[in-house]
């Protein structure tokens, strides 16, 4: 059974950073491409950021050179880095995989805020 948590989140002020991690289990997750997904309200959920099972990320144009995701496949972890954070980037943040089909963690709220 494919399992993800994610953790982190939060309040923060404008310009401000945040981290947030998503624990795998139930996936050989190594071999897998890892992705972030946000939902603002009222709008589609969308594509933030991806990560191949060999390293290699990928960005939404509006969170490059803001964003950083990573893994660690001993600890079956992606990471998303978050800085230079701006109002618009308020949304629930989910963890994916496509495992047969997609999975999705509970999501996360980033709340990005004076």
């Amino acid at each position: 059974q494919v399992q993800l948590v994610e953790s982190g989140g939060g309040l923060v002020q404008p310009g401000g950073s945040l981290g947030l991690s998503c624990a795998a289990s139930g996936i050989i997750f190594r071999l897998y491409t890892m992705a972030w997904y946000r939902q603002a309200p009222g709008k589609q959920r969308e594509l933030v950021a991806q990560i191949t099972s060999r390293g290699v990320a990928d960005y939404a144009d509006s969170v490059k050179g803001r964003f950083t995701i990573s893994r660690d496949n001993g600890k079956s972890t992606v990471y998303l880095q978050m800085n230079s954070l701006k109002p618009d980037d308020t949304a629930v943040y989910y963890c994916n995989v496509d495992h047969f089909g997609n999975y999705w963690g509970q999501g996360t709220q980033v709340t990005v805020s004076s």
